[in-house]
């Protein structure tokens, strides 16, 4: 049976903030709010909850996780930037965009494209998600919390308790959040590249 905490959206608990991060320590499997949608999220270097995650979402291991970082110097311990990819995240983040950039040799193997060694990053716009990160000292690897069979993400924490109650450790009611997943840019070439239209607007990207 999992956890549910009720956490401010704006000014978060911290009690429960360190009771979160925990769970994720302990390997736990988390239901979380950010800017775009809720997500799915684990500790990084946990392969057993990635699984467990595969599993509710019925994912392939094809599927691309992504790192959901608290600021740049972190997003800099994972992925490779360039002076011109340093100067577009920092303008687009906080935000609902997740950036695909080359990986550093600190990304375990199983996150990497298979063929491209490249990751998934993102900063969101989000108090809870950003205190949970500044807490656990790493970022969190999440995948949008969008059930097999459906195409929108799920965006009531009740409901999602009742339907995930025995399959995650702890689903934690942030208020509403939208139920649009991030566009994704790839900057993989260091020249922007909308892989994905989402919440974050496309038409800065020319």
């Amino acid at each position: 049976m999992s956890q549910f905490f009720q956490i401010h959206p704006e000014n978060p608990q911290k009690r429960l903030i360190n009771q979160a991060v925990e769970i994720l320590n302990k390997g736990g499997v988390i239901v979380y709010p950010t800017d775009s949608a809720y997500a799915l999220g684990c500790h990084l270097g946990d392969k057993s909850a990635m699984e467990r995650i595969q599993r509710i979402r019925q994912l392939d291991d094809k599927h691309n996780f992504t790192l959901v970082c608290q600021d740049l110097s972190q997003i800099g311990i994972y992925a490779k930037m360039d002076n011109q990819c340093y100067r577009l995240i920092k303008a687009h983040t906080p935000g609902a965009y997740t950036f695909i950039l080359n990986a550093t040799t600190e990304v375990p193997r199983r996150l990497l494209h298979p063929k491209r060694r490249t990751i998934g990053i993102r900063i969101p716009d989000n108090p809870i998600a950003l205190d949970l990160m500044a807490a656990l000292g790493e970022p969190i690897m999440s995948t949008t919390l969008i059930m097999p069979g459906e195409d929108q993400p799920l965006m009531d924490p009740y409901e999602i308790r009742e339907l995930l109650q025995h399959s995650v450790d702890l689903v934690i009611d942030g208020g509403y959040c939208g139920m649009e997943a991030t566009t994704v840019v790839s900057l993989v070439e260091g020249v922007p590249e909308v892989v994905r239209s989402g919440a974050g607007p496309v038409d800065v990207f020319g």
